[in-house]
């Protein structure tokens, strides 16, 4: 039996350039996240106009996140479109300047078991700790390095994760009993692949700090996670890419997910280095989960959701219930995904004010706009600032126009977000709601700030929100004792020379001493790290 999925690798409509010559451009190879689960593979531009990536962003003290009350011009600028504003309590913007094409990649450690319910029961279950057994006959190794992907709506697993975590039984042999023969068609820039449906099955999630320093989880005490779910899993990739690992909305619906960039983690796993903020995941009314000040309202969308379940159909070879599709936010209409509420954006003298089709997508790495917003800028779409090569699940690739973007402002309870100079890409992707979004919000525009996206649990709790608050640099050198004691001075040198030249496979390697470039850390403690230390000798982190 087909299932259309909508939302779990979105369709992709790209617009390239035609009058552009772009025959002297420079090009640079790249690895990054895009929306809707493809790869951005390439950046070309001009030579004197190169894109800002994390890798070649300047030091640190000239990225700093500034909040500042709003200038006269600002004022008369929001008075267009907010009449209440000077009848409103005055309030502050943190200002970002030139934010990178790419932020972090939320990796996280996932581990799989065979809870399930009844045969007729298809919701999923809430746990607080791994229930169940494990498919692996050696959990310590038999997990997966997964993203937490917001942009997901049903939970993936590819091919090569499937084998570890013991879905399939050994390579070359699909079926399994924990795999359905139920195909589910995933979309991409490029085409579509096929996957197959899961038995119901436990996923459990942590972060990188759960895995130790062999690269083994030993330690699972704080996985949580959810039982009775139905998980896309991909097949044998013969001439196509594996499948990305995700998991998706409905599993943050449920819980609150902080995402520390002020603490950064590195593991090694089969020689490939996995770098991401400290992430940790905590049930909705627990109270050491951390709590900012301001907030971005968020939405569920569609509206109406009130389960993760999946559908069920008849296997014809045993006379079994199984999911016929995987599970999702479903309520009055299904694959519920995170929105942000408004979203503002000015580009010369145009702008698309109060847009609030742009989607939160934890698992792109850059910002998207659509045909519509590009539009209402009057971006001239012939004669791109830089662009993209994206590469679909099928692997083949298709170029997509970039453009710098002058203000995009993200109202908030408490600090506006207001971006300058952000570089976009131009893609029309499909909707949960129909028809096509205004754009994604990527976590290229999060990287000075730690987050916290708490899921709302449906109608259980009310509406998601993003809080956030910009990162005090200075404490990312306080590192001792025990973490730091409010003052970068001996004892964080101390600390850090015992880690001199390690690297994550060294006996003396510690990530808290691995500063820079942030956010994103290269695995080595050298002299860029000693630099960070250096710029805040003797500061005060209340500073």
């Amino acid at each position: 039996m087909r299932y259309f999925l909508l939302c779990c690798v979105l369709a992709v409509f790209s617009y390239g350039s035609e009058n552009t010559d772009t025959s002297n451009w420079q090009s640079q190879k790249v690895d990054l996240r895009g929306p809707a689960g493809n790869r951005i593979k390439e950046i070309r531009y001009p030579s004197d106009k190169p894109v800002p990536t994390l890798s070649s962003r300047k030091q640190r003290k000239h990225r700093k996140s500034q909040t500042y009350r709003l200038s006269s011009q600002q004022k008369q600028r929001l008075n267009k479109y907010t009449e209440k504003y000077e009848q409103s309590a005055p309030f502050t913007v943190s200002f970002i300047d030139s934010p990178p094409i790419d932020g972090f990649v939320p990796w996280i450690a996932l581990a799989i078991t065979d809870k399930r319910e009844g045969e007729v029961d298809f919701e999923a279950v809430i746990h607080n700790q791994i229930v169940g057994n494990y498919p692996a006959s050696n959990p310590d190794s038999g997990y997966a390095v997964a993203i937490f992907d917001t942009g997901a709506s049903a939970h993936v697993i590819g091919y090569q994760n499937a084998i570890r975590t013991g879905l399939y039984t050994q390579a070359g042999f699909p079926k399994s009993q924990f795999i359905t023969s139920n195909i589910v068609p995933i979309s991409g820039v490029s085409g579509s692949v096929d996957a197959l449906v899961s038995m119901p099955l436990g996923v459990f999630v942590d972060g990188l700090g759960a895995i130790d320093s062999d690269g083994l989880l030993t330690d699972r005490s704080a996985m949580v996670g959810q039982s009775n779910t139905a998980i896309i899993v991909g097949e044998e990739p013969w001439d196509t890419p594996d499948l990305a690992t995700a998991i998706g909305s409905p599993l943050a619906v449920y819980f609150n997910t902080a995402i520390a960039n002020d603490r950064q983690i590195t593991i090694i796993r089969d020689s490939n280095q996995y770098t991401a903020p400290d992430i940790r995941l905590y049930p909705q009314d627990d109270a050491d989960c951390p709590r900012y000040n301001n907030s971005i309202p968020l939405e569920l969308r569609p509206l109406g959701g009130i389960s993760v379940q999946y559908i069920m159909s008849l296997d014809p070879f045993n006379f079994d219930f199984v999911p016929a599709s995987p599970s999702t936010i479903v309520g009055n209409s299904s694959q519920s995904l995170f929105f942000v509420h408004s979203v503002d954006l000015y580009h010369g003298t145009k702008s698309a004010i109060d847009k609030d089709r742009f989607m939160l997508d934890t698992g792109a790495q850059l910002t998207v706009i659509g045909k519509r917003v590009a539009a209402r800028l009057a971006i001239d779409t012939t004669q791109p600032d830089f662009m993209v090569q994206v590469e679909g699940v099928t692997g083949d690739a298709i170029d997509v126009n970039g453009f710098y973007i002058d203000t995009i402002e993200i109202p908030a309870l408490g600090q506006w977000l207001s971006y300058n100079n952000i570089p976009v890409i131009m893609l029309d992707i499909a909707s949960p709601e129909g028809g096509t979004l205004d754009g994604i919000i990527g976590m290229n525009l999060f990287i000075d700030f730690n987050i916290v996206l708490r899921g709302g649990g449906l109608f259980l709790e009310g509406d998601p929100s993003l809080e956030f608050e910009p990162i005090n640099f200075a404490a990312i050198a306080d590192i001792a004792p025990n973490g730091g004691d409010g003052t970068i001075n001996l004892l964080d040198l101390d600390k850090f020379s015992q880690c001199w030249l390690a690297s994550p496979q060294s006996f003396n390697w510690d990530s808290i001493c691995d500063l820079a470039p942030h956010p994103v850390r290269d695995g080595i403690v050298n002299f860029l790290d000693f630099a960070v230390l250096a710029e805040y000798w003797l500061e005060s982190v209340a500073n």
